[in-house]
């Protein structure tokens, strides 16, 4: 398996170990030895790599106290690059995972004019939102087309990606609340002189969130896959802050309305 954006946080092996645990129940329900499993850690090659091989051997204590000696070997090793970029040959995944990765372009694309915002707003003009759309689309079949050719026939993937609800699409409202909020405060250090208003019109964030229907369209047009399930949640803007913090903390008043963002999440096999 790969999972392709890693990081190098404290959550990077949860994907491994959810799959592992998966496995491991279905083969003792199906009263078969669990498989070997290599797993490939991909992101940027300015991820931190090293930190992930110092941690694992307390995740391999963890596994060893957890699910005992009974699991097959599970080998670990890193793949770096652009996963808009083939990384695997030919037929070698049999599971591709991804979380919180792809709403990120390879490139910034070439923008119009987007006065006083970083990202899409109502106040952005038509043609802004035809270019994040037409980068989305492009860099989105370029993952699937090289994945259809590192995956097997068969094999499945799942992919998490931030994305926006149509409520918020409806009302011309794109932005996830958290670019809104950065906006706002770059604008004020427009005024107060602290920057450029010409820097701050140049700059746009190289990222995009998808409609959920956006994200069906590539992947049928692409045609390498086919959509088992699609889902869509929302996730609160305090959603990895520990209870015990959480009353503890000072938290502004005016970032209360700054309260969730939207994903999706989608299943699929490869295509035979």
């Amino acid at each position: 398996m790969a999972d392709m954006g890693c990081s190098s946080g404290p959550n990077t092996f949860l994907p491994i170990w959810e799959v592992m645990e998966a496995i491991d129940e279905t083969c003792r329900k199906l009263n078969r030895k669990n498989p070997i499993l290599q797993v490939f850690l991909n992101d940027l090659p300015g991820n931190d790599f090293n930190s992930i091989f110092r941690s694992l051997p307390s995740f391999r204590k963890k596994l060893e106290e957890e699910m005992g000696g009974e699991f097959g070997p599970c080998f670990i090793a890193a793949m770096p690059g652009s996963f808009y970029g083939r990384l695997f040959p030919p037929r070698s995944l049999h599971f591709v995972h991804s979380s919180y990765s792809l709403h990120w372009f390879s490139e910034v694309p070439e923008i119009p004019l987007n006065k006083g915002n970083i990202y899409l707003s109502k106040t952005s003009p038509p043609g802004v939102h035809k270019a994040y759309l037409n980068q989305f689309e492009k860099d989105f079949t370029a993952f699937l087309r090289s994945r259809s050719e590192e995956m097997i026939p068969g094999g499945c993937m799942v992919l998490t990606i931030c994305g926006r609800d149509e409520i918020n699409d409806s009302s011309g409202n794109h932005s996830p609340p958290i670019w809104e909020f950065f906006g706002m405060m770059l604008n004020d250090m427009v005024l107060e002189g602290l920057i450029e208003e010409s820097k701050l019109d140049s700059f746009n964030m190289p990222f995009y969130a998808a409609l959920a229907e956006e994200v069906k369209y590539v992947i049928q047009a692409e045609k390498s896959f086919t959509i088992i399930r699609v889902e869509s949640f929302h996730v609160s803007w305090d959603a990895s802050i520990d209870d015990r913090c959480r009353d503890t903390m000072d938290v502004a008043k005016g970032a209360e309305s700054y309260h969730g963002g939207h994903t999706s999440k989608a299943f699929w096999r490869r295509n035979r």
